[in-house]
């Protein structure tokens, strides 16, 4: 039944033996940095490449502050401690996410609360979040908003863009300002992505990014928080190693932190690859060109950017009529060395998150039966 697309994605990457979801590409001066690291013998967590992975990281998404991190979840996590989320919280988020957005809440010993989606980004939905806290929230003589079912705070909301499509950043924000809830975007996908003109992450309180191996740029592991205050800033730095007093010789450490540093090896590749950056965009948007000409004639429908955004099309998407063709497209490309991956099971249906709060999910649940994310690399042909 879809031997046609099978063959299409096939010949756009050469008829390899096997075609990846997503593989990064690297080009002369990733080798060239990492040597530049090796032979300098700094390749932990200090060394000229993690700051100027930070700086070229704020030079291209306009924050004024990044702090990079092992990895996303461990940013994620950094970022939520420093916006003060505690023991028993509550943190609002999506449903339809990957785990490590919630993984990050429950380190905190705080509970996630699990939103329904939005129909045109997949990311949050402000309709639902304002429904939760119509029925649910109140703001009590201390300034915080609690939960007055459970009596528990809720501290922090964190949309995540899907894919790399923004959130209705502007409405969930209007939201979450009325009930006095700090928004932690979750950007780990949405590198070079824009909503009304500006980089995500860049106008809440703070977000993150991911430069794990499949995302649009690789650090090999890697991730960042990005906030336009220098005092958070000092403090998410002070908590990311080891909360270590700085003296020439005395191991003097003021608080309990964490050894979350990117270490200098891995920001020298992530400095080589942000050279190629845009480029990796441009070959990304040229590459849902190709594939909006192949199923425009058919009745698979490609995920789009939504108004007022601007994808960086990390991952492509196809939306089918229902499970049954879902998981036929599936089985069909798989078995012909062709790899395609459905969406995220919605994380209320996981073992660990299976008590956690949540409303009736309604898109969240027609989209995880329905996406399918198909070959993004950009080495397809011609390029």
């Amino acid at each position: 039944m879809y031997n046609k697309t099978i063959s299409f994605i096939k010949d756009l990457y050469g008829n390899k033996d096997f075609i990846p979801l997503h593989e990064p590409i690297f080009n002369q001066n990733e080798r060239e940095y990492v040597l530049e690291c090796i032979d300098s013998t700094f390749v932990s967590s200090v060394g000229k490449f993690v700051t100027k992975f930070e700086e070229d990281i704020c030079e291209f998404t306009g924050s004024k502050y990044a702090v990079a991190c092992m990895n996303g979840t461990a940013a994620l996590h950094i970022a939520l401690v420093v916006s003060d989320v505690k023991l028993n919280d509550e943190v609002i988020t999506q449903a339809l996410t990957f785990v490590a957005t919630a993984n990050a809440i429950k380190y905190c010993g705080a509970h996630p609360v699990f939103l329904d989606s939005d129909i045109d980004n997949l990311g949050l939905s402000p309709d639902a979040l304002e429904k939760f806290l119509i029925s649910n929230g109140e703001i009590r003589s201390d300034g915080f908003c609690y939960n007055k079912n459970t009596g528990r705070r809720i501290k922090a909301c964190v949309p995540m863009h899907v894919f790399g499509n923004p959130v209705k950043l502007d409405e969930l924000s209007d939201i979450c300002k009325k009930y006095q809830i700090d928004i932690i975007e979750d950007c780990a996908e949405s590198l070079g992505s824009y909503y009304k003109g500006k980089h995500t992450g860049v106008t809440s309180k703070m977000s993150i990014l991911s430069f794990n191996g499949n995302k649009i740029i690789t650090c090999g592991g890697g991730g960042i928080v990005l906030t336009q205050d220098e005092k958070l800033a000092k403090k998410l730095k002070h908590l990311t190693t080891t909360a270590k007093i700085p003296h020439t010789w005395e191991f003097q450490h003021d608080e309990i932190a964490y050894n979350y540093r990117m270490p200098n090896l891995n920001a020298a590749l992530g400095c080589a690859q942000l050279e190629s950056l845009q480029s990796f965009i441009d070959s990304k948007k040229e590459l849902f060109k190709l594939y909006e000409a192949h199923f425009q004639d058919t009745n698979i429908e490609l995920l789009r950017e939504a108004p007022n955004s601007k994808s960086n099309y990390w991952l492509q998407a196809v939306v089918l009529d229902n499970e049954e063709q879902r998981n036929m497209f599936l089985e069909q490309t798989n078995d012909n060395s062709v790899m395609t991956r459905p969406i995220w099971k919605l994380l209320p249906d996981l073992v660990p998150y299976q008590n956690d709060l949540k409303d009736e999910l309604t898109n969240a649940k027609n989209f995880a039966s329905r996406v399918v994310n198909i070959p993004s690399s950009c080495n397809f042909k011609g390029k």
